[in-house]
């Protein structure tokens, strides 16, 4: 599976990436569905890639320590690793 831009928006395989973080250590989560208010199902690159669910709660401690940080929509088609 791999990440790509197309018309402009970023998609993980068939899914549009709503929102995405990033991070110093090279992990990028990309949220492709709001499950309920701050969990989201998305596609995750890490030390693997994979799918699964994150909670932006649990994320807080690390945004706030600025450790993890949401990419702006308009640097999102750009965003993630590549292949």
């Amino acid at each position: 599976m791999t990440l790509h831009t197309k018309d402009g928006k970023l998609y993980a395989g068939d899914h549009l990436v709503l929102k995405g973080w990033e991070s110093f250590s090279g992990f990028y989560w990309f949220g492709v569905e709001e499950v309920e208010p701050g969990l989201w199902f998305g596609y995750v690159q890490g030390a693997e890639e994979e799918w699964g669910y994150f909670d932006e709660e649990e994320m807080a401690p690390l945004i706030k320590a600025w450790q993890i940080w949401p990419i702006k929509k308009c640097d999102l088609p750009i965003a993630g690793r590549r292949r």
